[in-house]
């Protein structure tokens, strides 16, 4: 009875212990699927383990009783990510605790011994892509994936055209320029493929390797796929045909992503791991009895102390060298526009500076840091936040190379967003990812994001001569191309 007695209040304790720690990633990663700021649907995840965890339940009991998962050895693993998570001030490090949280569960509901059996281990990985997993991956091989993707492009499409030009991610293909945009990077068919065979290995439960391999000829099948999508929609350009318009853009990528995932949906069976060896008294806990509900609350205490240590971010920017925002543009003097009370403070806490001005009918906004990954983003990330719909309109390397937005606002404004990352030691590029890619690879020094809005039915004149004038008022030179 006092060994029952100290089992429950070890296990309450941990349970506490695990609840602290998981309280506050969970509230972000649900935040995460509110906020149109993410532009996440992990939630779609969620209801997907969901079902998954419901059919094993309904599917019976096996005969082995036991649990054999590591309760104290999880708990402490997601006590120090939620230690670094919690230090750094990064979200979505803490969130990867929960992870944890979703094998502990599997195995405590013994859903890898029911005769529809799921692996804890590829459900905690399924659940990896709940979290806002694509702007990631779009922020930091975002253009790399590009260029493969670009590269393998020009290939495909040099097989059947004879004047095809290639250019890093520009393709000139019948005099037509095509170039591979952020968005067509192919992150987001490749976390789809990804999280198809990851489901599929949850339910097979396959050996290490094959499972591991599963994930490497997917990864090789997305990018294949993706190339496949941006040589279509190049014929269909070069044909004078607007692929980019909808349903034949999602249509096409629909196709795409059907032919990765087919051979896996049709050849992929791979043999289970036997799941089911128990241990005829497996023990909960591998300390001694008398110290269990000890190291239950001290696991308490910790947890309560994790969550209240005082932010250390190692991404906060340095001193930057700022641009000076002109005094006056085509004529119109400049207003400068104060910061929210929330920009304020996110810049005053993790560095880096922020100017506001306006120009008669011409905004700009100048984002400068030292670390990237931390302030600089695409537009509609703050956009949507502000309840604007966003959509992207494209690239163009006239001038100087800049990414271009169509925004609607609440009111139903409508708006022209052009946005250049320029580095200190003068390169330009239109895409965040690229910016951040050079920045991972020692291209050091203060990055800014230049971002010019005007109306959207302004003259085209007035908007070209207003623009030139503000990347000349800047001192941002013109680059042609882009150089690897």
């Amino acid at each position: 009875m006092k060994h029952l007695t100290a089992d429950t209040l070890a296990w309450g304790a941990f349970a506490i212990a695990s609840s602290i720690l998981a309280a506050q990633p969970l509230q972000w990663l649900v935040r995460s699927w509110l906020s149109p700021a993410y532009g996440s649907f992990g939630y779609v995840y969620v209801l997907l383990i969901l079902g998954l965890a419901g059919m094993s339940l309904l599917s019976g009991r096996r005969k082995e009783a036991g649990s054999d998962v590591p309760a104290i050895a999880l708990l402490l693993l997601a006590a120090l990510i939620r230690f670094l998570g919690q230090v750094l001030a990064i979200n979505i490090l803490s969130a990867l605790a929960l992870a944890l949280d979703v094998f502990a569960l599997v195995g405590l509901l013994q859903l890898n011994r029911r005769p529809f059996a799921l692996s804890p281990f590829w459900m905690a990985t399924l659940f990896l892509f709940s979290l806002p997993t694509e702007m990631v991956l779009q922020r930091t091989l975002g253009f790399p994936l590009q260029m493969v993707s670009a590269e393998l492009s020009c290939h495909m499409l040099s097989a059947l055209f004879s004047n095809v030009v290639c250019d890093g991610v520009r393709i000139t293909l019948e005099q037509r320029d095509i170039l591979v945009d952020l968005p067509c990077s192919g992150a987001s068919g490749l976390l789809l493929s990804l999280a198809f065979v990851v489901t599929q290995n949850a339910v097979m439960r396959p050996r290490w390797h094959v499972g591991g391999l599963s994930l490497l000829a997917v990864i090789g099948c997305a990018t294949l796929g993706n190339s496949l999508r941006i040589s279509l929609l190049a014929i269909g350009l070069a044909r004078g045909l607007d692929v980019m318009a909808e349903p034949w853009h999602s249509l096409i990528g629909l196709v795409t992503l059907s032919l990765t995932v087919a051979p896996f949906a049709l050849f992929y069976r791979p043999r289970s791991r036997n799941t089911h060896k128990s241990r005829a008294h497996p023990k909960q806990f591998i300390l001694p009895k008398p110290i269990r509900a000890l190291a239950g609350f001290a696991c308490l205490i910790g947890s309560i102390a994790i969550v209240s240590l005082k932010a250390n971010p190692v991404d906060v920017s340095g001193s930057v060298v700022t641009p000076n925002l002109p005094a006056q543009i085509q004529g119109y003097l400049g207003q400068k526009v104060p910061l929210t009370q929330m920009e304020a403070y996110y810049f005053e806490a993790y560095g880096g500076h922020a100017q506001k001005a306006q120009f008669g009918p011409l905004g700009l906004n100048v984002v400068s840091t030292r670390a990237p990954l931390r302030h600089l983003h695409a537009p509609e990330i703050c956009l949507r936040g502000l309840g604007y719909k966003v959509r992207f309109l494209g690239t163009r390397y006239d001038g100087v190379p800049s990414a271009y937005y169509r925004a609607t606002g609440p009111d139903g404004d409508h708006w022209l967003v052009a946005v250049s990352y320029v580095a200190q030691n003068g390169q330009v590029t239109p895409s965040v990812g690229e910016a951040i890619w050079r920045w991972l690879n020692g291209s050091g020094g203060t990055w800014s994001s230049v971002q010019r809005i005007t109306p959207w039915a302004l003259d085209t004149s007035l908007r070209a001569q207003l623009d030139a004038a503000a990347i000349a008022a800047l001192d941002i030179h013109t680059i042609k191309g882009t150089d690897i």
